[in-house]
């Protein structure tokens, strides 16, 4: 690797029956080694390793996280990382929710680790993933420090008005009801890409970030610190996702309760599953909806309509919000690999200093870069997302502070 294992991080993003991972070295962002293990819990299970330049994969059942992490460290073993017996730096950990508790890059231990279970609840499809996986960490490398980093941490410190919702003050305190935002951690890593790539401090800027997968939100960050963001208690609301709705009534819920003999459980897996651009159209991969969309299938094309309908609505939202806006960004697969949604979203913006250059944004390129005219008022950007380096960076600090 050049550089020991110890300079290493291993960041370990684990889904409901998934694990994404990288060892990374967070100051040089060089990355020894990544993978993902697909389908845990199934006969069908995979995993696909890179390291050195070299894939290999392997496909055999995996009964839970834990047998899922242990073959990753053996497919590190044969690629010359054995991190069992070498050591890391740290482990960094994505979690989703936070909650009121965690705002900030957070060392693990047995209470912690009790505490994000505790959060499940704002967080029932994501947060019992994450805890799997740092359990699984826990117990196969002891002797490292793992470190939580909030995907909702970026976002705690939102404006009162921002963040609060207009029902019962006591129920909500009682609760936890609150915004409290997602994405945080790519939403701050590209904010600060931005202010590099322009040259400019960021306490100058007032920037509008997309981030666009197949979970979808926006944030107003206004001098580096976000005013606003689209998603809310839960990953829920917000813009159109590949199966979430983002805003809608509430009474819907209700509506479908009473209509539909819906109970809380269809209908949580109603609005999480089986909505957005896939309730819409039948297909929830956006290069699948295009490929419909050019047979002429009116269900994906009116799909696609309501998806960009719902980013113009909050970048008008944002841009007022913000009092006018510097920059424009766009990231994840969605929002850096789609010009045809970057365009779309922007059209017809001239009056307001918003343009797309169309030969810039058509251009195949994988780093990040300017797609708005070079005299253009606002900077329209595409940058490439980067969760895995900013955990590393987080996990790095909180070890450094503890020697």
């Amino acid at each position: 690797m050049g550089e020991t294992a110890e300079d290493f991080v291993l960041v370990i993003n684990s889904g409901s029956s998934s694990i994404k991972y990288q060892l990374l070295d967070p100051e040089s962002s060089v990355v020894a080694a990544s993978g993902i293990v697909e389908r845990i819990g199934e006969d069908d299970s995979v995993i696909q390793h890179r390291a050195d330049g070299e894939s290999t994969e392997r496909r055999e059942p995996i009964a839970d996280h834990t047998a899922g992490l242990r073959l990753v460290f053996e497919m590190f073993a044969a690629t010359g990382h054995d991190l069992r017996r070498e050591g890391v730096r740290a482990v960094g950990h994505r979690v989703v929710h936070g909650g009121e508790v965690f705002y900030r890059p957070t060392l693990i231990d047995d209470d912690v680790a009790a505490a994000i279970s505790d959060l499940s609840a704002l967080a029932p499809l994501h947060n019992p993933a994450n805890l799997a996986g740092i359990e699984s960490a826990r117990a196969l490398l002891p002797d490292a420090p793992q470190v939580a980093v909030f995907d909702t941490a970026f976002f705690h410190g939102l404006p009162a008005a921002a963040k609060t919702y207009a029902i019962d003050a006591k129920v909500a305190a009682a609760h936890g009801i609150r915004k409290y935002g997602f994405h945080g951690t790519s939403h701050e890593y590209v904010s600060g890409r931005v202010a590099e790539l322009l040259g400019r401090d960021p306490g100058e800027l007032n920037q509008i970030v997309f981030h666009l997968g197949n979970g979808a939100s926006a944030s107003a960050i206004r001098g580096g610190r976000p005013v606003d963001t689209s998603m809310g208690l839960t990953p829920l609301e917000g813009l159109v996702m590949g199966t979430r709705p983002g805003d809608l009534d509430p009474g819907i819920v209700a509506h479908l309760a009473r209509s539909a003999h819906l109970d809380i459980d269809q209908i949580d897996t109603l609005l999480n599953r089986d909505s957005g651009i896939k309730g819409l159209s039948g297909v929830n991969d956006f290069r699948e909806l295009r490929r419909l969309i050019e047979t002429g299938d009116e269900a994906a094309r009116l799909a696609y309509d309501v998806y960009v309908h719902r980013l113009r609505r909050y970048l008008g939202a944002y841009l007022i919000e913000l009092g006018g806006v510097d920059a424009i960004t766009f990231t994840a697969g969605v929002g850096e690999n789609s010009p045809q949604v970057r365009a779309d979203a922007l059209a017809g913006l001239a009056r307001f200093g918003i343009e797309v250059d169309p030969a810039a944004n058509a251009a195949e390129n994988r780093a990040a870069r300017r797609i708005s005219p070079p005299d253009a008022p606002v900077a329209v950007l595409v940058v490439p997302t980067n969760e895995e380096l900013a955990i590393a960076r987080a996990a790095r600090q909180v070890v450094d502070r503890l020697d």
